[in-house]
């Protein structure tokens, strides 16, 4: 079964938000996506004008594309995983290196229907949100199917965004 991505009227409000946001501030933002696959650069993207601030993001499936694009180490992937603190917290460095931005969101997570562990279960997702005076890094468990965690954790982070303004 093949879903697409539908950016929610909700989404869609966080995402202009954000941008007038960083306008008011002269920043921008940039975005390292695993579990979203691009989703958090979509929604942004839908925001007519939203070239004045959003720089770009990458999309970085893979562990060797998190070394190669984003500088994460190898010795975090071995010791941590992709779906750890230190990993989004690396990418999210990288993406603002990378996309010479004020900002950047990184996420990576399990959004299922498989690969969850007892250690890291179906719907957890690391975020992390880098920009001026600013270093997060949380997690969450999202309930529901792949395109539901996706879609949370989309909503999670502009909203996490949102509010460092």
């Amino acid at each position: 079964m093949v879903t697409t991505t539908v950016i929610t009227p909700q989404t869609l409000e966080l995402a202009e938000q954000l941008g007038q946001c960083l306008l008011e501030k002269q920043q921008t933002i940039a975005t390292a996506e695993s579990c979203t696959g691009g989703g958090i650069g979509y929604a942004i993207t839908e925001v007519a004008g939203s070239s004045a601030w959003f720089n770009g993001g990458l999309i970085t499936y893979t562990n060797d594309l998190k070394r190669q694009l984003l500088n994460v180490s190898q010795r975090t992937l071995e010791k941590d995983g992709a779906v750890s603190a230190e990993c989004v917290k690396q990418m999210a460095l990288g993406a603002q290196a990378q996309c010479n931005t004020s900002w950047a969101i990184a996420v990576s997570g399990v959004a299922g229907p498989g690969g969850g562990t007892v250690e890291k279960p179906v719907g957890l997702v690391w975020m992390a949100l880098v920009g001026p005076g600013c270093e997060e890094v949380w997690s969450q468990t999202f309930a529901g199917n792949r395109q539901k965690v996706r879609s949370q954790t989309i909503d999670e982070v502009l909203t996490k965004a949102i509010n460092q303004f």
